[in-house]
């Protein structure tokens, strides 16, 4: 049985997400800052991934202003706490195979310093010396204390309200290390 541990091309990965709005949705980037994945015999068995939540881009609002108000405002306590909690991660627990690509990975998902167990499919290639991996993780973002304006814990908010789900769209590269990671 070959284990091999694949880390993550942080500049060669891509994390895009989308929060939505009644009047619209928003959109940007957030950087991974380290990770990795463990394949046993040629199929993922665990992993970790580290976002660096001071990374966080807005893409769709081109005014500089105006952006760097939105940029501080998911920073602030309203949303993210960046200084209080600089990242948020992902530990893979269970792994179930749907096809030779696809997989359903279940893991505790981590933002302010709370927990919770998550779920989405991922599809994976496999190369000898690298993985990519792709999906989506829909998260409700008030079980991780961002309740800013959620009709859940403010009434009347009309057409000010934003959705409590937001999206996470990513596209993951990860190398093999080799020097003394493998194992037979």
């Amino acid at each position: 049985m070959e284990t091999i541990n694949f880390n993550i091309v942080s500049s060669n990965s891509s994390v895009e997400w989308t929060g939505r709005k009644v009047t619209g949705a928003h959109n940007g980037t957030i950087g991974i800052k380290k990770g990795n994945f463990i394949f046993n015999d040629g199929k993922i068995k665990g992993g970790n991934i580290i976002i660096d939540t001071a990374s966080i881009k807005i893409l769709d609002v081109t005014d500089a202003a105006t952006n760097a108000q939105f940029a501080g405002h998911l920073a602030s306590d309203d949303f993210f706490s960046i200084e209080k909690f600089p990242t948020a991660s992902f530990d893979v627990l269970s792994v179930k195979e749907i096809s030779n690509t696809v997989y359903y990975l279940e893991g505790n998902l981590t933002i302010k310093d709370i927990t919770h167990l998550v779920g989405f499919e991922a599809e994976i290639k496999n190369s000898s010396n690298s993985i990519s991996l792709s999906g989506k993780l829909i998260i409700d973002r008030t079980k991780y204390d961002i309740k800013f304006r959620s009709g859940n814990f403010f009434k009347d908010l009309g057409d000010t309200l934003i959705y409590n789900d937001f999206e996470l769209d990513f596209n993951i590269t990860a190398e093999a290390v080799f020097s003394g990671q493998s194992k037979n």
